[in-house]
């Protein structure tokens, strides 16, 4: 057995499409609003829905750690709680700051990939997945379950 997964390589938002674009970009600025005075690390999300709502999150730190939560669960906990009936066609995720530098794009921890196949599974279907860095190149998937091919559950 084996599993592969297949994602495409921008070298920058110019070559992404309008819509994807639009997206990279809200979860840019939703990073600059992040609340992460310990990490200074500043993560974004900005997700798509079917009837083309976009929510957008961000970390929020704690001092007492680990009672903050990721951008990417944000975004996804408030659609599921006031958008359940709509479906997520994508997710753009863009992360900047000291745990990053400009190496390219940030990838979601472990929880928010297991939020991601929640969601995935809740939903029935896939999304696509943008992940973005400060070096401005964006990595795309097909389906945000290619992070994590064997979620906890499923």
């Amino acid at each position: 057995m084996e599993i592969s997964i297949h994602y495409d390589l921008f070298p920058d938002l110019g070559a992404l499409n309008a819509q994807d674009r639009n997206l990279v970009q809200k979860a840019i600025d939703a990073a600059k609003k992040a609340y992460a005075v310990y990490s200074k690390f500043h993560v974004g999300a900005a997700l798509l829905l079917d009837n083309e709502e976009i929510i957008v999150g961000n970390n929020q730190e704690n001092i007492a750690y680990p009672s903050g939560l990721c951008a990417e669960r944000t975004a996804l906990f408030f659609a599921g709680a006031n958008f359940s009936e709509y479906k997520i066609l994508s997710l753009a995720v863009y992360g900047a700051g000291d745990l990053m530098g400009s190496s390219g794009p940030v990838t979601p921890c472990g929880s928010c990939r297991q939020v991601m196949a929640e969601s995935i599974h809740r939903q029935n279907k896939g999304f696509e997945l943008l992940l973005a860095g400060a070096d401005g190149s964006v990595v795309k998937f097909n389906n945000a379950l290619d992070l994590l091919p064997l979620p906890f559950g499923f």
